[in-house]
């Protein structure tokens, strides 16, 4: 059995655009480093926020939604995302945020973390975490963040999910997927990878209704396979467990292929490359609209409908 290699990206549901630049970009200060569309809705943006080179693992995406009602939440959805910062630094997050009036709440440990949970602007569930015991990813600092390198979001860490029935999506992680059990807390148990980023929180909710999509929770969460050779390995062994996965689609940034787990969330598993910059100078990931080659002949009419979106006056912090 092939396992995945750990996290590759988490997309989740925002409101206004320009308020979810201002958020990660501004106050997080987490660079964009792809500035794109939905490719299943392109009158949507696709915005995607990482460390300095896009690197998988560091990459959180968002689907401006802004029309939509708040989620129902529920089992069969994630339910919270944690990003990695640095040890030492949830005391400097927590008054920053403070600063510019996110919700934060009282600093708690989990698993030995340390954790500073808190709401972005359209309601999603964060936490920053400083990790007791990390696992070795791949960062590139961002010069032009408003945050000193060494404070800056290291890239993900993982999910909370809710589960009406925990056991089927346990056995479906460690035997499609190649999870490993961590360990179990106050009613969590923890699944993750020895030597890759990437944990998800398990918890039994049966006596909670089915959750819902919505402005404010996570769309799907996606695990990263090294090729298209090792794509179709973990594909086979998501439908040997009942999965029902979908063909390979390209998404020129990376190759996608999406199921749900037993319980209801929407997994995805992508291709470590091409990435990011294989139409991007480096150097100006993010500046402009940037799409597929296949929506190119429709960029007139796709640029009249997404909202302008200004970059974020730079908060900067030195200590």
């Amino acid at each position: 059995m092939q396992g995945v290699n750990g996290l590759h990206h988490i997309t989740a549901i925002a409101g206004p655009a320009q308020e979810n630049l201002d958020f990660y970009a501004g106050i997080l200060g987490m660079r964009l480093v792809k500035r794109s569309i939905n490719q299943d809705d392109p009158g949507t943006y696709h915005l995607f926020y990482a460390d300095a080179e896009g690197h998988p693992g560091t990459d959180l995406t968002f689907f401006p939604w802004a029309h939509m009602a708040p989620p129902r939440m529920g089992h069969g959805l994630a339910v919270e995302v944690s990003l990695e910062v640095p040890a030492g630094s949830l005391a400097w997050w927590g008054a920053r945020l403070e600063k510019y009036g996110a919700k934060i709440d009282e600093v708690t440990s989990r698993f030995g973390d340390t954790v500073l949970p808190l709401v972005d602007p359209h309601g999603m569930r964060l936490a920053l975490v400083e990790s007791g015991a990390s696992a070795p990813r791949v960062f590139a600092p961002w010069d032009g963040s408003p945050i000193p390198v060494e404070r800056q979001v290291r890239g993900l860490y993982g999910a909370q999910i809710w589960e009406r029935e925990a056991a089927p999506t346990k056995e479906f992680l460690t035997s499609a997927l190649g999870f490993q059990r961590i360990g179990a807390e106050n009613g969590w148990t923890r699944y993750g990878f020895h030597g890759a980023p990437g944990i998800v929180d398990i918890r039994e909710t049966p006596d909670v209704r089915r959750g819902a999509w919505g402005v404010g929770s996570v769309h799907h969460l996606a695990w990263i396979v090294t090729d298209e050779q090792h794509q179709l390995v973990v594909r086979a062994q998501v439908e040997a467990s009942g999965g029902r996965a979908t063909p390979v689609i390209d998404r020129f940034w990376f190759k996608s292929v999406y199921f749900k787990e037993p319980g209801g969330v929407l997994f995805e598993i992508a291709t470590e490359g091409p990435g990011f910059a294989v139409d991007e100078d480096p150097a100006h990931l993010g500046d402009t609209l940037v799409l597929p080659p296949w929506y190119e002949a429709a960029r007139a009419e796709i640029e009249r409908v997404l909202p302008p979106l200004k970059m974020p006056v730079a908060a900067h912090e030195t200590r």
